[in-house]
């Protein structure tokens, strides 16, 4: 209901908007306005979306919890998305939004209503790449006493158990 109430209420909103304010500075003046601000905010978008790529590398680099830089990018995501998008309200939203101390309070609401149930950084100890449970799946070579591979068909090198033992 809350995104149809949305999608009703914002496009009302825009209109309203341009219709106050072409009325007041004009039709291009309006215009000019309006592709300036997209310009600003995908310059915007673009830096600062840089830095949230580094932050998210650094917190895995350093083994962190990306949560926030994750949630940070996506922000600056949405925040492109409605700079592009013509109008005034959109834009409000999207410029307020890539202002870092938005979007700290932004994440800290999300934060208090989500649940994570479980994160976990890498491999967990049941899960090996290419296996299943005890099984890993790997490629081998044998290799006599003297550090050269066997040839087809040459006899085990006593080391090991041969085939025709089993």
């Amino acid at each position: 209901m809350y995104l149809f109430l949305a999608f009703l209420a914002v496009p009302l909103i825009e209109i309203a908007l341009f219709i106050q304010v072409g009325g007041l500075i004009g039709l291009w003046p309006t215009l000019a306005v309006v592709v300036l601000t997209a310009m600003l905010g995908t310059w915007l978008v673009r830096t600062q979306g840089r830095t949230a790529l580094g932050q998210l590398q650094r917190a895995f680099s350093e083994l962190n919890d990306p949560t926030e830089p994750l949630a940070h990018g996506a922000m600056i995501l949405v925040a492109g998305a409605l700079l592009l998008t013509p109008g005034f309200f959109t834009d409000a939203l999207g410029f307020a939004l890539l202002m870092p101390p938005v979007r700290v309070a932004v994440f800290r609401h999300l934060r208090r209503r989500v649940t994570v149930a479980r994160f976990d950084m890498g491999g967990s100890a049941g899960f090996r790449p290419g296996g299943h449970g005890d099984v890993v799946d790997g490629d081998y070579t044998e290799v006599d006493p003297a550090g050269r591979p066997r040839r087809p068909g040459q006899p085990p090198s006593g080391w090991v158990e041969g085939p025709e033992r089993h």
